[in-house]
């Protein structure tokens, strides 16, 4: 494998990155994103008015990301089963701040993404792990996989995110301590 630079603070112009952005980040001196950066994005996402009812819950980490949320009636479609759009909202929330991990000057934004369904579920605590997979200055790609209690693995999915011009902030529910 090519030597990938190292994460910077801030996903800039002229930053590349290749498979393994995690792991090569880790592997390096660089520190990565300081604390403060992850854990404003996880005050952002719990205080969404989106998450209200769904309560989920968000753990970030460098280029990496955990959405948990508890599966119920209210998630299900006629057949009892939870509803695709959940399936996609834990892979594109952890896939999405895997990436935003990386950028700490603006929002990022979801551009595509591509949603492989493999069991059902109807109820427990489903799981999503994201992670980056590529980052360059015009685009950043992340994987997830979502898994349910016993740990078997319900749906996959790959995301393609751009940089917006929204900046992280207070308007945002973006607070730095």
């Amino acid at each position: 494998m090519p030597d990938t630079p190292s994460t910077p603070d801030t996903l800039g112009p002229g930053t590349v990155f290749t498979v393994g952005v995690r792991d090569q980040a880790m592997a390096d001196d660089d520190p990565g994103p300081d604390e403060a950066h992850l854990r404003a994005l996880e005050e952002m996402y719990h205080e969404a008015p989106c998450n209200d009812r769904l309560d989920p819950t968000l753990s970030i980490g460098t280029a990496e990301a955990t959405v948990e949320f508890e599966v119920d009636e209210s998630t299900h479609h006629a057949a009892g089963g939870m509803h695709g759009s959940y399936y996609f909202r834990a892979l594109d929330d952890a896939a999405f701040f895997a990436v935003n991990s990386l950028v700490e000057d603006v929002f990022c934004l979801t551009t595509g993404f591509d949603v492989h369904l493999e069991r059902p579920m109807s109820e427990g605590t489903v799981r999503a792990e994201g992670v980056v997979v590529n980052a360059n200055p015009n685009q950043l790609l992340a994987s997830a996989i979502a898994e349910d209690d016993d740990g078997d693995e319900i749906a996959r999915g790959t995301g393609r995110f751009a940089r917006s011009r929204v900046e992280l902030d207070e308007s945002v529910g973006y607070e730095r301590d």
